[in-house]
């Protein structure tokens, strides 16, 4: 699935190991959610605070929940310690993210 130009959104990168998804995090947030693009980024909200991995740990977790993989093939590539995050999602298939995403 393409955006309405045929490209797949700036957010989104294909790679032999799965999808790429380029994250950007709003910790402490009212709930957690999908907020919207930011700049080239999606933008996730999560309420869990930026320390000791907590913010991290929630976007796995919905994550998880939106796209239906398992936890154990959402992988943190980049981006541990920042809001601008990149997430591997293992062996997943980018139509079926973007879809899920509402993409």
């Amino acid at each position: 699935m393409m955006t309405h130009n045929g490209k797949l959104p700036p957010f989104i990168k294909e790679s032999k190991e799965g999808v790429l998804l380029l994250l950007h995090i709003q910790p402490k947030a009212s709930r957690n959610r999908i907020v919207g693009l930011h700049g080239d980024r999606l933008k996730l909200a999560v309420q869990a605070p930026p320390t000791d991995g907590k913010a991290n740990k929630a976007v796995q977790q919905l994550l998880s929940k939106i796209t239906g993989l398992p936890r154990s093939k959402i992988i943190l590539k980049s981006g541990a310690t920042s809001r601008e995050k990149s997430f591997l999602l293992r062996k997943a298939e980018t139509k079926d993210i973007l879809k899920r995403l509402g993409f």
